[in-house]
């Protein structure tokens, strides 16, 4: 089996992804707001051989018909969350090899401001940043909070087309490879014939303009995308270099085969697009201390925590229905892919309390694992073949205590198996993932973007 992909799943907020463990004695997340707490954890996650740290992000919060949930303030359920833009060019200056994956949302953010966000990020990390695309993400509170309008879920991912169009243009096609020159003899600091003003009208947005930075290491960021449903996958399969599934194994390979086959029909190739797991990683020495770390765990996830980040999440309220009921056909406009990663293979949907108990038990990923080193190393080379994916977000959730078990007990298993590569130093984020680079590939659509001088004949 080859290498897999190793990402650390991190949010700028003091919680993990199952219950409340903020609450655990000796949890350093509740320094989150201390730049010094993640420059530690990123040199951690380079020691141990992680490929990039994921940062999820939303300007939303959990609500119900426009009122905060008191249980997200409690629980600290997605709020606080700050913005961890703010700190990857601080942290990637203390490390050598490991990228950093921020997410921005395709309705809150501006095209080009975002752009030129991402291009100055690109130039401040030696090219080993990548973007997360969402075109939601708790999309009731946020559009609130931005005084906007909320938008039904396909037009969002037909909006999202529009923005990542116009970035791309302004990432590939605005400066040539050589209109930089900083020439001081002869007073030249870019050529002005290799730098060229991009134009866009769209149903959503229209741009006219350069971008003022000129281009980065990777000129566009590693793209990842979330979304598996209808829309997401066709916006997968043309654009995302790297997916995020979740969900039952049959759930996850449907939707890695749908979206490669997808992929195929617009000119791509098979394995130009990585597939990573959210998971839980519980491990120790022996499974009865695996079993206790667990149980541990557990004690501090609650239903009411479930159902406040299953609101976060889809906007639906699942302490409204009978719990011994199955949840009845529900469309999202919020959070479609977390509803239908719970259908049943004959297309009908369990009981709401067992969706809350697989939310309370395994967060937002639904995939846990538990044991010792040699067991789950078993387990994570069976699911990779029963899945077809290619590697893992690892979730957090006792810092540093989890991340410690997995780097010094499941690491050298993995190493050991060929399952964990080394990372290296002086490449791009998508040279380390996808070996494609340090550029988009040629059949990204991206890449017809690209400026490039006239060739005389």
């Amino acid at each position: 089996m080859s290498p897999l992909v190793f990402a650390a799943f991190q949010g700028l907020s003091p919680n993990g992804t199952v219950g409340s463990s903020w609450r655990a004695a000796g949890n350093t997340q509740t320094d989150f707001l201390n730049v010094e707490h993640w420059v530690q954890m990123a040199q951690k996650f380079e020691d141990g051989g992680f490929d990039f740290i994921f940062f999820a992000d939303s300007f939303g919060y959990p609500t119900l018909n426009g009122e905060l949930l008191p249980y997200a303030l409690k629980g600290a359920v997605t709020v606080p969350m700050a913005d961890p833009a703010i700190i990857v060019a601080a942290i990637t200056a203390q490390t050598k090899k490991i990228g950093v994956v921020i997410t921005a949302s395709t309705t809150v953010e501006r095209p080009a401001v975002l752009a030129r966000r991402l291009a100055t990020l690109d130039h401040f990390t030696n090219g080993r940043v990548g973007w997360n695309i969402v075109s939601g993400g708790a999309l009731e509170s946020a559009t609130a909070l931005l005084g906007a309008e909320m938008i039904p879920h396909d037009e969002r991912y037909a909006q999202a087309d529009e923005f990542l169009e116009i970035c791309m243009q302004l990432w590939e096609g605005s400066w040539t490879d050589d209109a930089l020159r900083v020439d001081r003899e002869n007073g030249v600091f870019a050529d002005p014939d290799g730098v060229r003003q991009v134009e866009f009208e769209g149903k959503y947005f229209r741009s006219k303009g350069i971008l003022t930075v000129p281009p980065s290491p990777q000129r566009t960021p590693y793209l990842l995308q979330a979304g598996t449903s209808v829309a997401g996958r066709d916006f997968a399969a043309r654009n995302a270099e790297a997916v995020f599934v979740a969900g039952e194994p049959n759930v996850i390979a449907g939707n890695v085969t749908a979206i490669r086959d997808l992929a195929v029909s617009v000119g791509r190739s098979r394995d130009s697009i990585k597939f990573l797991v959210g998971a839980n990683f519980v491990v120790a020495e022996t499974m009865e201390e695996a079993l206790i770390k667990r149980e541990t765990m557990l004690g501090f996830a609650t239903l009411d925590h479930a159902a406040t980040h299953f609101a976060w999440s889809t906007g639906v309220d699942l302490l409204a229905f009978e719990l011994d009921e199955p949840l009845p056909e529900i469309h999202s406009e919020i959070g479609q892919t977390a509803l239908d990663r719970f259908l049943l293979p004959d297309g009908t949907r369990p009981t709401v309390r067992s969706i809350l108990e697989v939310w309370r038990q395994n967060g937002i990923s639904g995939t846990t694992f538990v044991g010792t080193p040699t067991s789950i190393a078993d387990e994570v080379e069976a699911f990779i073949a029963e899945t077809g994916a290619d590697g893992f977000l690892v979730q957090q959730h006792i810092t540093p205590a989890s991340h410690d078990d997995f780097n010094n007990l499941l690491g050298p298993e993995l190493r050991a198996r060929g399952l964990l590569r080394a990372t290296d130093e002086g490449i791009t984020l998508r040279e380390q993932v996808s070996g494609f680079g340090p550029h988009l590939p040629e059949s990204h659509p991206g890449h017809a973007l690209k400026f490039r001088r006239p060739t005389n004949v």
